[in-house]
């Protein structure tokens, strides 16, 4: 992919605003700048407080003593982020594009509710939501560093993914032949009323939950919860021996790289690479770094 179009497509076609959308677009959605350094952290501030009136709003005495105010205050705030959700395509070149992107309808999806709540009664409940749009605004945290570690997480999770999922057809198939034989063993008399009821005990038992709301009373049954309480502990250690082994792997083949870009942070070059993989900027700036 030619890098013009790749920039186009990280940036939304922000190279071809002019005037006053491309102002807008530096507040909102560039965090390098004092402006957008502040937007950011004032949209956080929002964001967590209009979760925080959700969440009194469903406390019965709160609702009964502040009912009106917590009302208007959700108005409020959902105004705010309908102002700011029109500015972002306002601000941007694509607008469908940003419109169908996975933070574009987190962003509506945090208005909706309470237009909603007008014709149905609860639905402002649905505004928890609002605590996905944190994740577009961690880069103000200065997490960006952090992104190439995420990389190797996520594809040491997709190298093990086969693994993974034969070992999870094989819990599986441990806890229905378990709870079959618990069914058989106790019965219904002892809270095994039927194998489904069996193989939750199962799985309660197996992940060492242990919520205690059916347990084996007779001798067997006791002996084969033991059996299946140590089982847990080993089976606990499979999956994290597996992506551990992946990570490992993946660590030695990243010291065969070159450095990560300065200007993206984006990691995986050759050696001898002239120009960032994601982004094209030239590397040479961060072999001088």
């Amino acid at each position: 992919m030619p890098n013009s179009v790749l920039m186009e497509r990280l940036h939304l076609g922000a190279n071809e605003l002019t005037g006053w959308r491309r102002s807008i677009y530096t507040v909102i959605f560039e965090s390098d700048t004092p402006a957008g350094k502040a937007f950011d952290v004032g949209l956080i501030v929002l964001i967590v407080a209009s979760v925080f009136v959700v969440m009194l709003e469903s406390v019965a005495s709160f609702r009964t003593q502040y009912g009106p105010w917590l009302f208007r205050a959700e108005w409020v705030f959902t105004i705010l982020f309908t102002l700011e959700y029109l500015f972002r395509l306002v601000a941007v070149r694509h607008q469908m594009r940003y419109a169908k992107s996975f933070f574009g309808v987190v962003d509506l999806l945090a208005v909706i509710p309470t237009y909603l709540s007008v014709l149905i009664p609860g639905a402002q409940f649905f505004l928890a939501i609002r605590l996905l749009r944190i994740l577009r605004v961690f880069r103000v945290l200065k997490l960006a560093h952090y992104v190439s570690e995420a990389d190797v997480l996520l594809a040491a999770l997709r190298a093990s993914r086969r693994k993974i999922l034969i070992f999870v057809f094989f819990v599986l198939t441990l806890v229905v032949v378990l709870g079959s034989l618990m069914y058989l063993v106790e019965g219904a008399g002892n809270g095994f009323t039927s194998i489904p009821r069996s193989v939750y005990w199962a799985i309660v038992t197996l992940t060492t939950v242990g919520y205690g709301d059916i347990s084996p009373r007779t001798g067997l049954g006791q002996a084969l919860a033991s059996v299946v309480m140590i089982t847990g502990f080993a089976i606990i250690a499979v999956p994290t021996g597996i992506v551990t082994s992946e990570l490992n792997r993946l660590a030695r083949s990243e010291e065969s790289f070159g450095q990560a870009c300065s200007h993206c942070n984006g990691g995986g070059h050759q050696r001898d690479a002239v120009y960032c993989r994601l982004c094209g900027e030239s590397l040479e700036s961060s072999r001088h770094a």
